[in-house]
């Protein structure tokens, strides 16, 4: 799989830096990113920034709550966010992020009709697909010799002490809903408690709940298993070829992260110029490359997909039946948002 990946870099590079070659710019000063750890591959903003003399101050973060919290309260200024589907409906609702001028962003038209209008953005009014994937198990073959299909695993007393657990009450909750045949977007108040009374009866059995940290600890052999993402599965077996990869039975989370401008950005333009250069093919080639995650752009992926593996193909580009039973987070009503934000705080105590 490196080989693999590290020959659609070395294209998508030489190919990225061929068309940037001869384009010129007015812009100068600096630009302020926040995305995800381990969500880009380096060189693409630094090629970015060579060819349009811009500086691009580039910082992460772990979770969606914890961004929203950075800008709610003030804490940073950023430009340019990436962000989860559900994160971009809360804030869009919320006043926090600026319309976009699509006039900037012409490589718009390179993402395809399936990651447009969607639920938390249906008018596609603040946000640019970037990437997307699933959520499922992750677990080591070499110790675990069973077949896993369900969720029940997180939950299994054997594996006491093996368990990682998502340090997010969305998608904590998420598994746990799933597991009981639920939704992960309900607001039935009875089917929270009972997801809750599930993470209580769990919390003895895991080993800590992890977010960027659960890539090191699962890539390492720290853990048995844990609920992870797709994308950073196919990056983990570069250094433990024992790991397996599973959406469950019952069901996960589908996700769609995309570019976003926080309110008040005094760099919209050149914001909006760096989304269209985070769109182009090249860039989005290079990127699926480094991640592991699918690119909303669908000639990217048409492009990367023909050098992978047919079982890589499948985790990185799931078929119909596996997103059939697949969720999108929607942005949930205030109360519900508060609910969980108390049992997180009762479960983490």
């Amino acid at each position: 799989m490196k080989k693999i990946i590290s020959l659609v870099l070395a294209f998508a590079m030489v190919a990225a830096i061929g068309a940037l070659s001869g384009c010129g710019s007015s812009y100068d000063g600096e630009i302020n990113v926040y995305n995800f750890g381990e969500y880009i591959d380096e060189s693409t903003y630094e090629a970015f920034e060579e060819e349009y003399n811009i500086k691009v101050n580039y910082n992460t973060y772990d979770t969606c709550e914890a961004l929203y919290s950075t800008l709610k309260n003030g804490g940073a200024d950023y430009d340019v966010i990436i962000t989860s589907d559900y994160m971009i409906g809360r804030m869009a609702v919320e006043g926090m992020l600026e319309e976009l001028n699509y006039d900037n962003i012409p490589n718009f038209s390179l993402i395809g009709d399936e990651y447009k209008g969607l639920s938390y953005d249906p008018d596609d009014k603040y946000s640019v697909p970037y990437m997307w994937g699933t959520v499922g198990l992750i677990y080591n073959g070499s110790e675990i010799n069973d077949e896993l299909t369900s969720w029940s695993a997180m939950f299994d007393e054997q594996y006491s002490g093996q368990i990682l657990m998502f340090d997010s009450s969305r998608d904590a909750f998420g598994v746990a809903l799933k597991y009981l045949g639920y939704s992960m977007n309900t607001t039935d108040e009875a089917e929270i408690g009972a997801a809750y009374d599930l993470l209580e009866q769990q919390k003895p059995l895991v080993q800590g709940y992890f977010q960027d940290q659960m890539y090191d600890k699962l890539e390492g052999g720290e853990a048995l298993i844990g609920a992870y993402y797709a994308g950073d599965y196919l990056m983990m077996l570069e250094n433990n070829p024992d790991l397996k990869f599973v959406v469950p039975d019952e069901g996960s989370n589908f996700f769609v992260d995309a570019m976003c401008i926080p309110a008040g950005c005094e760099n919209k333009e050149l914001a909006e110029q760096f989304i269209n250069y985070m769109t182009s093919t090249d860039v989005c080639v290079t990127n699926m490359g480094a991640t592991g995650y699918a690119s909303g752009n669908t000639e990217a992926c048409e492009i990367y997909a023909q050098d992978l593996e047919d079982w890589m193909a499948d985790i990185m580009f799931p078929s119909e039946e596996v997103l059939s039973r697949c969720e999108v987070y929607l942005n949930l009503p205030q109360e519900t948002l508060e609910l969980y934000d108390s049992l997180w705080v009762e479960l983490k105590a």
